[in-house]
């Protein structure tokens, strides 16, 4: 597996890193503890060295998941994991990113991942209560007490990223980026070039459509986060279908699958970016990282642009309530 640095912090991954959100939440109930252990060891064995988790999934039951399954590999992976919300009662309650909490979860994550320092310590979501210079300064402390390596923001517009890496450099921002989603190229991406931060595109396979698996009779259960987003009802399914044919089309050309095309194409927009596919299957992830081996020419990249660029998708990516936690 070929290595990707994340900006100019000096932190070096995997091409290609693993989301293990799924195996825990937000994809229908959980998944088997012990097969999703054993293909968490299988992409450690494959060469992936960069791994996604946060404390809101489950809530805890990542953590615990991706700790248990990474501590025979410690000293060979990066854990990145997040915080930023209160909970009562096993349920996310609402936003928190008072110094004081962080300080308290960050505690509470490191036990959970059996770790002694935090690789990569994202705030989840921007706190509208919190200036992001207090975020950043207790992140610093955490910093100096050696609990945590590097930092970084998800989901953040580019004036709160610019204000918080002023107060402690940020190795990568962490947001959703795809053929699906291209907005972050509007001003995140000039901006994360500008100041040398890393980027970590969430969801790059447009949570599962870019697979060409899912259809107008895809059913979602409650649980699955995709069973209320509008792009997902099954007439933007279908409206949508003409993006996978695009993706289809350049995958026989280089004998790939859809989802390694969508994947290659991400890791050709820049050499500091570096996707988190999740899964919780040995067969996708084999696939996904298979990925890091299709080069795509300057020829191809043009030519998907020119295609994409002609469609139009339809259904917004998310709830207007889960969208107003975003680009803070």
């Amino acid at each position: 597996m070929q290595k990707r640095k994340l900006g100019k912090s000096g932190l070096e991954v995997s091409a290609i890193g693993l989301g293990c959100m799924g195996m825990s939440f937000g994809l229908g109930p959980a998944a088997d503890k012990q097969e999703m252990i054993s293909v968490i060891r299988d992409a450690v064995e494959r060469g992936v060295t960069f791994f996604d988790t946060a404390e809101v999934y489950g809530p805890y039951t990542n953590e615990e998941l991706v700790g248990e399954a990474l501590l025979p590999f410690r000293n060979q992976v990066v854990i990145a994991t997040k915080f930023g919300f209160n909970f009562q009662d096993g349920k996310q309650t609402g936003m928190n990113s008072r110094p004081e909490h962080i300080k308290k979860v960050a505690e509470e994550s490191l036990k959970r991942l059996k770790i002694d320092a935090i690789d990569l310590y994202y705030q989840h979501r921007v706190d509208p209560d919190v200036p992001i210079e207090e975020v950043a300064g207790a992140v610093q402390d955490l910093i100096q007490e050696g609990k945590v390596k590097h930092w970084g923001l998800s989901e953040a517009g580019v004036k709160t990223i610019r204000r918080a890496h002023t107060v402690q450099p940020l190795t990568a921002v962490q947001s959703e980026y795809s053929l699906w989603w291209r907005r972050p190229e509007e001003e995140l991406l000039p901006t994360l070039e500008e100041l040398g931060i890393g980027f970590v595109p969430f969801s790059p396979l447009g949570k599962g459509y870019l697979t060409g698996s899912l259809n107008t009779s895809t059913a979602f259960e409650s649980s699955d986060i995709r069973s209320i987003l509008p792009r997902f009802t099954p007439e933007a399914l279908e409206a949508n279908q003409v993006l996978v044919d695009l993706l289809k089309e350049v995958a026989k050309q280089k004998n790939a699958t859809p989802a390694q095309i969508a994947l290659a194409w991400l890791l050709a927009q820049k050499p500091w970016i570096v996707p988190i596919p999740g899964t919780r299957k040995l067969n996708r992830l084999e696939e996904n990282l298979g990925a890091a081996n299709i080069e795509l020419t300057p020829e191809d990249l043009r030519d998907i642009h020119s295609a994409a660029s002609k469609i139009t998708l339809v259904g917004a990516r998310y709830t207007e309530e889960l969208e107003k936690r975003t680009g803070l």
